[in-house]
């Protein structure tokens, strides 16, 4: 095939495809009429000698030969999109842009303070706004753009992404200042018996923590099982449970609640909290700046 006879505009038109799998989204998204998108994709069929994708009830669905060019097709676009802009000058002192990070609400707790008194100095206009990593499809949500960084303990982010580690950490034992484990520490047989608050932080990694200590042969008597972190300070100051939680959550939580620690009595591996960010963005200006800024606040 002559690269002459591609048109850059079917390439977009089969990304957008591959994303929606739906002709009016399509159309919708591009701002171009159904007529429009549906040519397009003739015009691909002709092109690559592949039916490409087939109308069915569940919309468009991918042939085998488009699912292969899919990646590929996107990484192109991606780093065509980075090269037409890489002239684009970011000056964090002037700049009035808006972030999307990618965090859960532990990561919340730790990074915000911190990354937020730091752009106070050096980008006051700069503007950031969260989402959770557990609430929706952060990965999907990357390749389109619409998240800028990713910070936590999220395995699932491989293909097509780049990371940069920031810190590993233990996980501990955590309760009320005031209860009686704060004085022996916590054994094998004292974490049996205790009541467990028990946290199912979905999208992250952080499942380990139930997965390690059901190998381990323990079975807690989980009492409460919340979907987040932020429930678990008050509930522990205000009752004799304890919960398993990752170290620098914990320093987080003591003070405010009057909380303690101790080391775990099941060896959980540590969880090892990186950055990520798309190779559509790997040599954006911004996103360069923000997440080196990220790097200078948290690395190791």
């Amino acid at each position: 095939m002559n690269l002459k006879d591609v048109d850059l505009n079917l390439l977009v038109v089969f990304n957008e495809l591959q994303k929606h799998r739906r002709v009016s989204a399509v159309a919708q998204s591009l701002g171009i009429s159904q007529p429009g998108v549906s040519n397009a994709l003739g015009r691909l069929r002709k092109l690559l000698g592949d039916e490409l994708f087939l109308r069915t009830s569940r919309g468009m669905v991918p042939t085998p030969y488009a699912e292969s060019l899919a990646q590929p097709i996107a990484d192109a676009l991606g780093a065509l999109h980075v090269t037409l802009s890489a002239r684009a000058r970011f000056d964090p002192a002037d700049s009035e842009r808006a972030f999307v990070i990618g965090v859960n609400d532990v990561g919340e707790t730790y990074f915000l303070p911190r990354l937020m008194r730091a752009l106070d100095g050096t980008a006051p206009g700069v503007t950031i706004r969260t989402v959770r990593t557990t609430s929706l499809d952060v990965k999907d949500e990357m390749e389109r753009g619409r998240i800028d960084l990713a910070m936590g303990f999220l395995p699932g982010l491989k293909g097509g992404f780049f990371q940069r580690k920031l810190f590993s950490q233990p996980y501990v034992c955590i309760f009320r200042r005031d209860h009686p484990l704060a004085r022996s520490g916590v054994s094998a047989r004292q974490f049996r018996a205790a009541e467990h608050v028990a946290i199912v932080s979905e999208g992250t990694g952080h499942g380990v923590v139930d997965d390690v200590i059901e190998q381990a042969g323990i079975r807690r008597r989980l009492r409460l099982t919340v979907p987040h972190f932020m429930a678990v300070g008050p509930v522990l100051a205000a009752t004799d449970m304890i919960a398993v939680v990752p170290r620098r959550f914990a320093d987080c939580a003591c003070q405010p609640f009057g909380l303690a620690t101790a080391p775990c009595p099941v060896k959980i591996p540590e969880s090892v909290i990186n950055v990520f960010w798309h190779a559509r963005s790997h040599r954006e200006p911004a996103n360069q700046w923000l997440r080196q800024v990220v790097v200078d606040e948290f690395a190791d």
